[in-house]
């Protein structure tokens, strides 16, 4: 099994917080790479710039019952939905990649290592501590590891594309 091929302080705290702050920092850096090599960021932002604009445009010509915007803005409609499919599309490109291979790490590696056991410990308000099970910890160490690396390599946070 897995487990026998690790060092026991590594399945137990604070070696097994250790172990999911390192393991989720590197599968953020795979994902944000592949994030960055396979979608078109500059396209990305130039479609959702053009949404917003339109959007805008269509709420001040509901706003203000401006006539000759609305049937402009209406006018628009088809070509914008289809933007707005083009940057859903873009911005999936990158999670048909790495959905199957995280999931099946979580199901094949991290659950039958750790299990439902306590990760972390984390200080609580009243002087003790709460036990934090593997998805938290990995959720906790995941966004400030994601926070950090997205920074460093320029990809926005998310699944929106938005520039950050």
């Amino acid at each position: 099994m897995i487990a026998e091929l690790l060092p026991s302080w590594l399945l137990m705290p604070p070696g097994s917080a250790i172990f999911i702050l390192f393991f989720s920092a590197i599968i953020t850096l795979i994902t944000s790479l592949v994030n960055r090599i396979l979608v078109n960021r500059e396209q990305m932002n130039a479609w959702q710039r053009e949404i917003r604009a339109w959007t805008a445009d269509s709420r001040k010509a509901q706003r203000t019952g401006d006539k000759k915007l609305l049937a402009k803005v209406q006018k628009q409609q088809s070509r914008i939905m289809k933007l707005q499919g083009k940057v859903f599309k873009q911005s999936l490109k990158p999670m048909v990649v790495y959905f199957i291979p995280f999931m099946l790490l979580w199901q094949l590696f991290l659950i039958p290592l750790f299990g439902a056991g306590t990760m972390a410990y984390f200080p609580g308000l009243s002087g003790g501590y709460i036990e934090l099970p593997l998805f938290m910890w990995y959720l906790i160490c995941s966004f400030a590891s994601g926070t950090l690396i997205s920074r460093a390599l320029g990809v926005p946070m998310g699944t929106s594309g938005a520039a950050s």
